[in-house]
């Protein structure tokens, strides 16, 4: 099998750290900055500003991107919780200009704690480590998910991956590759995605390709 990812890196998800992540939007909002760090210190987080741009890192060593910056308290927001990064092969940059930098960025992310890395892998590697995450959610939420579709929705880089969708009585959570929108658009994230229903309408049928897309794509992003 040709290799199509250059790098990656991932720290595995758990049911406890999927279990903090839906949490998140109903939990009290502390009143000031105080109360937000004395939040943090507790749940053992940090801030975050270089892997991802205005993120948190959770006690669990994954990277917390809320829409807002304001991660507790706020059930319109949108949560994003990034357990992988992946540099894929870009098959125009034929010289592999960029590949120098890129992965110096990848060894940045493997050496977080708790995190490991990778080089020269495919994408079945890719696909392993969301079909241990998809575990750690369907062992939280007691269920599978609801639709799993392989395509290249949320406009991320690198081969087509498997997106999987669940849903609460209020939220969707979407398990799959991302667009990384920070300083270095070349990579793609390994997230899951927490946002609220009212982002698009009604999930679409199985059948529905398209529409599965375009609805992750609006679950996924802002």
């Amino acid at each position: 099998m040709p290799i199509s990812v250059h790098a990656l890196a991932h720290r595995p998800l758990t049911a406890a750290a999927v279990a903090e992540l839906v949490a998140l939007p109903t939990v009290p909002a502390p009143d000031d900055d105080d109360a937000m760090a004395a939040e943090m210190q507790r749940r053992g987080w940090s801030w975050e500003h270089e892997m991802v741009c205005d993120s948190a890192r959770t006690g669990y060593g994954h990277i917390l991107c809320t829409e807002g910056y304001e991660p507790f308290g706020h059930p319109d927001a949108r949560h994003f919780l990034v357990f992988g990064e992946l540099y894929p092969v870009d098959p125009y940059d034929d010289r592999m200009a960029n590949r120098p930098w890129l992965e110096r960025i990848l060894d940045h992310w493997q050496q977080l704690p708790g995190w490991s890395g990778r080089r020269a892998c495919t994408d079945q590697d890719c696909e392993a480590v969301l079909t241990e995450a998809a575990h750690a959610v369907t062992e939280h939420l007691g269920s599978g998910p609801e639709r799993t579709v392989s395509s290249t929705a949320a406009g991320a880089t690198g081969p087509p991956l498997t997106h999987r969708v669940w849903r609460t009585p209020t939220h969707a959570l979407v398990l799959g590759p991302a667009a990384d929108n920070g300083p270095y658009g070349y990579l793609t994230h390994l997230q899951l995605s927490l946002t609220p229903l009212t982002c698009g309408p009604d999930l679409p049928p199985a059948e529905d390709e398209d529409g599965l897309t375009a609805w992750i794509n609006a679950h996924v992003d802002w």
